[in-house]
């Protein structure tokens, strides 16, 4: 009688129109009361586990391997369900084989003498370890993700226990049986790969998914197939948007870091980015330039490279770098209101003299040879520059892979995500020095905070996708080079991109970039409160989640700041930054009983691990835990499924009271 008295005629009557369509889907009394049971027993189920990361900056190797090891998730719960029982070196086997299944069963099927014995005992431990992952969900959610071809005895095996003396003799014949039929192979790939996937229930990934490491593209093709993530846009990303949108400003910005980390295969294997004629260009203007300063920053230990194709790489490097300053000086004069003058750099150039002379004080420069710059006219392009830009051009804008990639960024993409009390962003909300939102003037028009994230994203999108060339088409192709590198971008928010004075000026003080208000006042749990007022992210424990500037825990840096309110969580997933952070990364896991952040030491290889077990060394420092077990009916999803239940009820109470008919079956 409880639902009588809480809706009422009148409420019915109000969503009369919803409740009809409602009742297609649920057409009769026992399918409303039904799902109602369902989606109230899904509520009490503890919450999935999620799993953030950020910067991964192309590093494909340590990325998969993260994700496979859940960061550490998995192995956790070996231990839990095996720790008394088994060695460790057991342990670390199985662990292997669910992170690496088809590689490791080759290694496996080289060295045991007693393969079907190993199959039993790797079966029953598997069967184990997918009944703990999956105990979390619904069967119905277990069953969509089951393989076709194994789901009917998956779930047989899931839901019943060899310990039940009934059962026992059925479980062990299933399992015999799957060995006599030569299957224990695919099945045991397929049970690894389910654990991998019931493990974590959603990726977050914050940002800069390319550039620096070699395999931007196989982490994209990893996640195009992944099972449920988003991707707040970084930098790095908006950057290669606007290469596929055609803006050549970012197409030069992406050649010059490929070359600057020596990252070939991903322009060419990757994308199918025609080089040649940069590198013909590049070979007969700059053939009597050692390039010294262009060379590649290449993993010594791990070089694919020969001394003439790092010598190569060099001479494309400088040549793409002067191209990009020509092209970006024709944005900066086109677009005053992105007061970005002072990144006209090239007129400052005092070729005589081989100096560098900025409001009156001469700079040395270390490398004065500009065999394409007429001092008269140093931001034209020549003739050859131009035909270059042109083929670039062709190449990025046609590149299916390309394309598909940039389909999923946009998908499953923004700026910013609200998830379960969390606020996600790359890298900075612009604020003015007092702390308060910071206005950005955008098309005659301010924003600040929410609306500027949301701004952005638009004009993102309006780049890629808009069909017809206008003013506003065209202003956004600008603008999204703006976003990777202007003062006054949510995804970077620094006074400049010092390229030049890095590349060519000795004094280094002229390589200073000076963060924005952001990333002092970020420390303050006042600022952090009033940001996620901002976005209106509610409960009793909400944070922002930011990746962007490494953390450098060498230096004694701490990833948790504001008293907790603010987690960054980049530590250092690209190589290059690795020195400068003294670790490998950071990771966020969060699961029912609280957050784990995860720091990891250097990935050795996919070979190691698989050979040898290692796994990347890891700490995990526990954030926050809750005093009782966060279930789904405390998550975002929770709320949507109260809503359903809230119009099911609705829609059994029209039924019994005759303002809509059941339908007939």
């Amino acid at each position: 009688m409880k639902i009588y008295k809480q809706i009422t005629t009148e409420m019915i009557e109000q969503d009369l129109r919803y409740l009809e369509l409602l009742s297609h889907k649920f057409p009769t009394i026992a399918a409303a009361s039904t799902e109602i049971i369902n989606l109230e027993a899904i509520l009490n189920l503890p919450k999935g586990t999620e799993h953030f990361l950020a910067d991964l900056h192309g590093e494909y190797e340590a990325f998969q391997h993260v994700l496979r090891n859940a960061s550490g998730a998995i192995k956790r719960k070996v231990n839990e369900l095996f720790g008394n029982t088994l060695r460790e070196a057991e342990k670390k086997e199985i662990c292997t084989l669910i992170y690496y299944p088809e590689q490791k069963l080759q290694l496996v099927k080289e060295k045991e003498t007693d393969l079907i014995d190993w199959y039993v005992i790797t079966l029953n431990q598997l069967v184990r370890v997918c009944q703990n992952v999956s105990s979390k969900y619904t069967r119905s959610k277990v069953r969509k993700a089951l393989p076709a071809e194994f789901s009917y005895i998956i779930q047989e095996l899931l839901h019943e226990s060899s310990m039940d003396p009934n059962k026992e003799a059925y479980i062990n014949v299933i399992i015999s049986t799957i060995i006599d039929t030569h299957r224990a192979d695919d099945f045991i790939i397929a049970l690894c790969n389910l654990i991998q996937r019931l493990t974590i229930d959603s990726l977050h990934i914050l940002g800069d998914i390319f550039d620096r490491g070699p395999g931007p593209h196989i982490i994209m093709d990893t996640l195009c197939d992944y099972h449920n993530f988003d991707i707040q846009w970084g930098n790095h990303d908006i950057l290669w948007m606007g290469a596929a949108a055609g803006n050549d400003c970012c197409i030069a910005n992406a050649l010059r870091l490929a070359m600057r980390y020596g990252n070939l295969a991903a322009l060419e294997d990757g994308y199918g980015i025609n080089l040649l004629p940069l590198a013909t260009f590049a070979m007969e203007a700059y053939a009597d330039d050692p390039c010294e300063f262009f060379g590649p920053k290449t993993d010594p230990q791990n070089n694919p490279y020969n001394n003439k194709t790092l010598r190569l790489m060099g001479q494309m490097h400088k040549a793409i770098s002067i191209i990009q300053f020509k092209l970006e000086a024709d944005i900066i004069r086109r677009r005053p209101e992105f007061h970005m003058e002072d990144r006209l750099l090239l007129h400052h150039i005092d070729f005589e003299k081989k100096k560098f002379i900025l409001d009156g004080q001469e700079y040395e420069m270390r490398d004065c040879f500009f065999p394409t710059i007429d001092p008269a006219d140093p931001y034209r392009l020549t003739e050859e520059e131009a035909e270059i830009v042109q083929k670039l051009h062709y190449s990025f804008t046609r590149s299916e892979k390309l394309r598909k990639h940039m389909k999923c960024l946009f998908r499953y993409g923004c700026m910013f995500n609200v998830c379960n009390s969390n606020l996600l962003f790359h890298a900075s909300m612009p604020l003015n020095e007092d702390g308060t939102l910071k206005e950005v003037e955008i098309l005659g028009r301010k924003y600040k905070g929410k609306e500027l994230l949301n701004r952005t994203g638009q004009l993102i999108r309006t780049a890629y996708f808009a069909d017809e060339d206008n003013d506003e088409k065209a202003f956004a192709l600008d603008y999204i080079w703006y976003l990777w590198c202007g003062k006054d971008s949510p995804a970077f928010d620094k006074s400049k991109m010092a390229t030049f004075e890095r590349y060519f000026l000795v004094d280094k003080s002229t390589h200073k970039e000076v963060k924005g208000a952001y990333y002092t006042l970020r420390d303050r749990e006042d600022i952090c409160d009033m940001i996620l007022d901002e976005f209106g992210v509610e409960g009793e424990h909400r944070h922002i989640i930011n990746g962007h500037v490494p953390v450098k825990a060498v230096k004694g840096e701490k990833p948790i700041k504001a008293n907790g309110k603010l987690m960054v969580i980049d530590g250092g997933f690209s190589r290059a930054y690795q020195p400068e952070t003294g670790i490998a990364g950071y990771t966020l896991v969060y699961h029912s009983r609280g957050f784990q952040l995860v720091q990891h030491e250097p990935f050795t290889s996919t070979q190691k691990a698989i050979e040898e077990g290692q796994d990347i060394k890891s700490t995990t420092q526990i954030v926050e835990l809750s005093s009782k077990r966060m279930m789904v009916k405390d998550t975002d999803k929770g709320r949507e499924l109260s809503i359903q239940i809230e119009d099911l009820k609705k829609l059994l109470v029209a039924y019994r009271t005759g303002i809509i008919k059941e339908k007939a079956s």
